[in-house]
């Protein structure tokens, strides 16, 4: 590959030179969710000359997000993140080639995307998430980069590398209280910033087979204090096992289907262990008539999803699909099994309805 300017300082480092950048150059990341970890790590290693850098993140550029996100300004909101982030990076490093998933991620995508890339960057907020990318990542021997932050607080470690220890082994699944994030807790905007730098440092040492990677390692940032402490942690086989199975699984099943028709919508609402929730706003017509249903509008139904069991069938429409859908994606990623949404919306409805 023809050397430009761009990369001379990294070039001179004797643990990179020449064939350490075209190791980086030829290095594809799958950076999973662009927000405050996410901005970072992808603004390093495009800066860095990481070859292929593929983004998912399902979410738009909003105003709340831009003391930390660093990669976005006040015109980008309304905006589908990935597009902007690609955008930005396509103009600070034109060699870069960029790959954009606007969805987030869940069951039914995630082996898809990630059976492409070398390592996966974990730069979501939500636990039910980080299982399934430890399990994708176990099944398909790819190393997981992990970090997340809580108010001046953050961490970091480094999961299924070379047949080290997993998330699962550190964080065994088990059913708790949901856990805050940034909306709810607050965030200092450094900080994310902070553990995305990190990230970005161990994606880096494992492309290029340098210095000691963060396997087997949990390293802590206080920025109150200034500290770094590190637990160290081994691997559970157990714990592995399940990860590898349940990753296996994901690879193997095909893609479960979320949308009812109208016929299989109406046959489950007169089930007594279904709960149907009307995302519409109160005065919107037509109403069904089922006692099962729940009026919860869309843009309240985020601050309710904790009042739900993850296992518990539930049905979700509005009045197009689209609110529907949306809601959809955020059980799943929140780790519900058994939720569906009416295709189409209750527009779609000839029957039972009532004006």
């Amino acid at each position: 590959m023809e050397q430009s300017k761009r990369y001379s300082r990294q070039i001179a480092l004797s643990e990179i030179g020449s064939l350490g950048q075209q190791k980086l150059q030829n290095a594809k990341v799958l950076v999973i969710g662009a927000g405050g970890l996410g901005c970072p790590v992808l603004q390093i290693l495009a800066a860095s000359g990481v070859g292929t850098l593929g983004i998912v993140d399902g979410d738009l550029v909003e105003e709340t997000n831009l003391h930390r996100q660093l990669l976005y300004s006040i015109d980008d909101c309304g905006q589908n993140k990935v597009d902007v982030a690609a955008k930005a990076i396509q103009n600070s490093n034109a060699g870069i080639k960029t790959n954009v998933y606007p969805e987030f991620i869940n069951e039914s995508n995630i082996n898809a995307i990630a059976k492409d890339y070398d390592i996966l960057v974990d730069c979501t907020d939500t636990i039910a998430v980080r299982y399934l990318i430890n399990d994708t990542s176990a099944y398909l021997n790819i190393p997981m980069v992990y970090a997340s932050i809580h108010k001046f607080e953050g961490q970091i470690s480094v999961f299924n590398y070379q047949e080290g220890p997993s998330y699962r082994c550190l964080f065994p699944e088990k059913e708790s209280a949901p856990i805050p994030n940034c909306v709810t807790t607050g965030v200092l905007g450094v900080i994310p910033n902070t553990l995305g730098m990190l990230q970005a440092t161990e994606v880096m040492k494992i492309i290029l087979g340098i210095g000691s990677i963060l396997s087997g390692r949990l390293l802590i940032y206080n920025a109150l204090e200034i500290s770094f402490n590190e637990i160290e942690f081994n691997k559970s086989l157990n714990q592995f096992e399940i990860g590898f199975e349940k990753g296996k699984q994901l690879a193997l099943n095909k893609k479960q289907n979320y949308e009812l028709n109208k016929t299989s919508f109406l046959e489950k609402c007169s089930l007594k262990n279904y709960i149907v929730i009307d995302l519409r706003e109160n005065q919107e017509l037509p109403k069904l008539k089922y006692k099962s249903v729940i009026n919860i509008p869309f843009s309240e139904i985020e601050k309710h999803q904790n009042k739900f069991i993850k296992n518990q069938n539930i049905i979700l429409f509005c009045q197009s699909g689209i609110r529907s859908k949306k809601a959809l994606t955020l059980f799943i990623n929140d780790g519900f099994t058994n939720v569906y949404h009416l295709q189409n919306g209750i527009q779609s409805l000839q029957l039972e309805v009532t004006t």
